[in-house]
């Protein structure tokens, strides 16, 4: 465009597809590099610096006037002193933000069915986010008549930039990749790094002090122990944005399927990459598959189930055709983020389709309906000893069973960490039943709150999920010291929930028949036989 070339200089050019603003317009400059504009002058810096991505919309959206006022020959533009210029063009932003505020409130007031209780829910979804959207001008249009066509364009190019501001805010401007803490915080979350490779670790202290970012935070420090970003030359820049937006899909509202859960299993995932077997096998491209499936293996989750899905007809359920649809789901939703993002554009096409392909395999592996499937296959491999760690597909599934492991190791977690997930999965069934009550359909089994206790479900899960399946990979672990500490809380944690269920359960509670297992011989493996 001469306009732009005529007042920012040639030098302004696209260098980096990644990296667009929310008006279309694409940016990229060197860290120690100004644009040669004499637009700027004294008045300062650009408001594009790639060291802080200090990206304001309204002084991009002056120049773009000034340079249309020049090309028209308007007086106001060369003749107006640059101090002025800038006062008049501040001056009609504040109109316009105030014109735009009185259009919004103007829907807001019409829309007599969006309650007080409804819009702090919409307005919580996105979490940790900069500045606030108000996202209860989506809900008006459907409701009490259209909103404008100009308005929504402006709404749809305000949460793009909005995306943008949020995830660029996100690059390391202080060491260890931790963003937005004071002093005190940032110490506390860099010494619980140190130690992320523990069992022990408490994510959700660690996303108090991360402010809400314990997954972007997370993710960043992995990469860099395991020097991904060096060796798949990824970009920083698109890296945070990648993460920002898978941690912004997480739904914060979900009890237990958001972010935090997110970053409990890649904590899991990378404890367990690091066992010494599997440690000494695994290409750069198997942990960096790894990660990235731990991370994203929930994303965009409604916090129900998939036969909630099917029964309620839910255009999720008929595009997947009622087969791994949550699942599925959360590949396509994550290779979209990829791709939008733009992290593995430098790559060849190929591989980049091969690592969704693989990312894909991955988290439909976490289908809790093919647990049968995968825990057959593993106790056959065990049972001929022909598992190869050097042959890649072998590689492959032993990462799908790894992350099965750490999506469902709550209850190996010591029983501080393990209740405080049982609480939270137990309230999302629990909101899940009352849902089903609501609108007149058969409430899921676990989902009852006045049947199902959750001493009763939590011992159902450990009994035919967790237990058979901890069981082989220790078989297939050992000699593991971690190995030993998980089964060693899992026997104990049961006998906790069973305790609390003979305690607080009466004897004519219904219970599901999940939780009514017999007692196995021998007191359970290592805990102390409860009667």
């Amino acid at each position: 465009m001469p306009v732009l070339e005529g007042r920012w200089g040639p030098a302004l050019g696209l260098r980096d597809p990644g990296l667009r603003v929310g008006v279309g317009v694409g940016v990229g400059v060197r860290p120690d590099e100004a644009p040669p504009s004499p637009v700027w002058g004294t008045l300062g810096t650009p408001p594009v610096t790639c060291r802080s991505l200090s990206l304001e919309l309204p002084a991009l959206i002056r120049q773009l006037r000034a340079a249309w006022r020049e090309r028209r020959g308007d007086p106001r533009g060369p003749e107006r002193s640059r101090v002025s210029n800038w006062l008049e063009g501040r001056k009609a932003d504040v109109e316009e933000m105030g014109q735009e505020t009185e259009d919004r409130n103007t829907h807001l007031a019409a829309d007599g069915r969006l309650s007080a209780g409804h819009a702090d829910v919409l307005l919580a979804e996105r979490r940790g986010s900069y500045p606030l959207i108000d996202l209860r001008i989506l809900n008006t249009g459907a409701q009490q008549g259209e909103v404008e066509s100009g308005t929504r364009r402006k709404v749809k190019r305000l949460l793009s930039f909005q995306r943008y501001c949020h995830t660029s805010r996100l690059l390391p401007h202080t060491p260890g990749s931790l963003h937005l803490l004071d002093d005190d915080y940032l110490g506390q979350a860099a010494h619980m790094l140190s130690r992320v490779g523990t069992w022990s670790f408490d994510i959700f202290l660690f996303d108090r002090l991360t402010n809400g970012n314990s997954l972007v935070t997370l993710m960043c420090h992995l990469f860099n122990v395991y020097g991904l970003i060096h060796h798949f030359q990824l970009d920083m820049v698109k890296l945070h944005r990648f993460l920002g937006m898978v941690q912004e899909d997480y739904h914060s509202h979900n009890p237990y399927h958001n972010a935090v859960h997110a970053a409990d299993v890649t904590q899991a995932m990378y404890c367990y990459l690091k066992e010494p077997k599997l440690a000494e096998q695994l290409s750069p491209l198997d942990v960096f598959l790894g990660l990235m499936a731990a991370a994203s293996h929930d994303v965009d989750h409604p916090g129900v189930n998939q036969p909630f899905l099917i029964k309620t007809r839910h255009h999720l359920a008929s595009l997947y055709q009622n087969t791994s649809v949550l699942e599925s789901h959360h590949w396509r939703s994550t290779v979209g983020m990829l791709r939008e993002s733009r992290l593995l554009s430098h790559l060849p096409a190929d591989m980049s389709q091969d690592m969704e392909q693989q990312l894909g395999s991955l988290i439909l592996a976490t289908d809790i309906s093919r647990q049968n499937e995968f825990l057959s296959s593993f106790r056959e491999h065990l049972d001929n000893q022909d598992l190869d760690l050097q042959h890649a597909p072998h590689r492959h599934f032993i990462l799908q069973i790894a992350l099965k492991c750490a999506d469902v190791c709550n209850p190996c977690r010591v029983w501080e960490l393990s209740r405080q997930w049982s609480e939270r999965v137990c309230e999302e069934f629990y909101r899940q039943g009352d849902l089903e009550r609501k609108f007149d359909l058969e409430i899921s089994p676990l989902c009852n709150q006045q049947a199902d206790s959750a001493p009763a479900i939590q011992i159902g899960f450990i009994s035919y999920i967790v237990e058979p399946l901890f069981e082989e990979w220790h078989h297939f672990i050992e000699p593991s010291l971690l190995s030993q500490t998980m089964m060693g809380h899992l026997h104990k944690n049961k006998n906790r929930w069973s305790l609390l269920r003979h305690t607080h359960t009466p004897p004519d509670t219904q219970t599901h028949p999940l939780a009514e297992e017999p007692e196995p011989e021998g007191g359970g493996g290592g805990g102390e036989d409860i009667p």
